[in-house]
């Protein structure tokens, strides 16, 4: 089955009481039982749901997964992730990394004696120095938010495998219609759904896709026994926003693609940073696992302006400012003050997160408007 089938059919089925084609809403908590333990396959709705298992076999489907976990957001994902470790633990992250993955990291894990490098992974050489007989696990973004850095997924994999690390990789920017890190040689894959799964911006939920299954019972035992679960209505939206998630990330792709190129060309601007550009650092590993280059842009004013960049992104009016991605409607951000406050200011200068900063998740809306309404903002 292609991709395109799979995100309307892939893993999914009729309802089997009344044959639903969509999967119903379960709203329940609970299951009656013929006698105890006698039950249809569910008895309880944080072990397990009919709505959410849906959504799971659908997530793991798009990720040419075998087994898949929804949380209540993508933090609870990764929570999930770094508790198969143990303190005296070690994991080796990418630098330039979301702010709320930082702080989980920092701020909760490192308290409980697991310990985080955060690395410029661009060049896998730069990885294996960090290795020791601690590390257990391998934490990639690519593309990074906010700065668009492209890492080699088979690279890491490789070196994974050489020293039994586990390699997760999270597929937020990308999606499983871009890339898909499983077939790259990852362990596990994670988005947080609320963004472009979901796609339209009223739902917070996380994700994992993986091949093995002794590993997916470990995670599923760790979901059930933390309780992190999402409710069946989110994951009906979610599963909902699958099923067009190809034609939206077309759509996103074509938009972003123009936008790029406008932003690079503008006189105003000092810095573009889209891997589709031939002059991006990490261009060819870009187009070896990806099949397009995506809706995320980051941006830099000339002269690293603060002030110039607050301006624009206040005088947006059909890019909305605010937090998160991935939706139909055109967002921008200041990760500096936004999405990224939680890294202190050195951390975050030294991966290039400045204060003068834009970060553009580019919606699906017709793109002469979108480029209007940046021509306006601008100025």
């Amino acid at each position: 089955m292609k991709f395109n089938t799979k995100t309307i059919h892939g893993g999914q089925k009729p309802d089997p009481a009344y044959g639903a084609v969509m999967s119903p809403i379960y709203q329940t908590t609970t299951y009656a039982q013929d006698t105890p333990g006698g039950h249809k396959g569910f008895e309880y709705s944080r072990s397990k749901n009919p709505t959410r298992s849906a959504l799971e076999n659908a997530v793991a489907s798009i990720e040419n997964g075998n087994y898949g976990l929804a949380f209540g957001s993508g933090l609870a994902a990764i929570d999930a992730v770094i508790k198969l470790l143990k303190s005296g633990d070690e994991v080796i992250s990418t630098s330039d990394l979301y702010g709320g993955s930082y702080r989980l990291f920092t701020a909760v894990f490192e308290k409980l004696g697991i310990k985080f490098h955060f690395v410029d992974m661009e060049n896998t050489d730069n990885i294996e120095k960090f290795v020791n007989k601690n590390t257990k696990l391998l934490w990639v973004e690519t593309p990074t938010n906010p700065m668009m850095n492209i890492i080699d997924i088979k690279g890491c994999a490789v070196l994974a495998k050489k020293y039994n690390l586990l390699l997760a990789v999270d597929n937020t920017f990308a999606t499983p219609y871009l890339q898909q890190p499983l077939d790259l040689g990852a362990d596990i894959v994670m988005h947080s759904a609320t963004k472009y799964l979901g796609g339209h911006s009223d739902v917070v939920l996380g994700v994992l896709a993986l091949k093995d299954k002794e590993l997916a019972d470990r995670l599923y035992f760790i979901q059930n026994a933390s309780g992190a679960v999402c409710g069946p209505q989110d994951s009906f939206l979610v599963l909902r926003g699958i099923k067009t998630l190809h034609i939206r990330m077309q759509r996103h792709c074509e938009n972003g693609r123009d936008i790029a190129k406008y932003l690079a060309k503008h006189p105003k601007i000092e810095r573009v940073y889209w891997p589709g550009f031939k002059d991006h650092p990490n261009h060819d590993i870009a187009k070896s696992q990806m099949t397009d280059f995506g809706g995320m842009i980051s941006f830099t004013t000339k002269g690293n302006n603060y002030e110039e960049s607050i301006r624009i992104v206040e005088n947006l009016k059909v890019f909305t400012l605010a937090e998160s991605l991935g939706g139909v409607e055109s967002l921008a951000g200041h990760p500096a003050s936004m999405t990224h406050a939680s890294i202190p200011k050195e951390e975050r200068e030294k991966t290039g997160v400045v204060d003068s900063l834009i970060r553009l998740s580019v919606g699906i809306e017709d793109i002469e408007d979108l480029i209007a309404d940046l021509e306006q903002a601008i100025g």
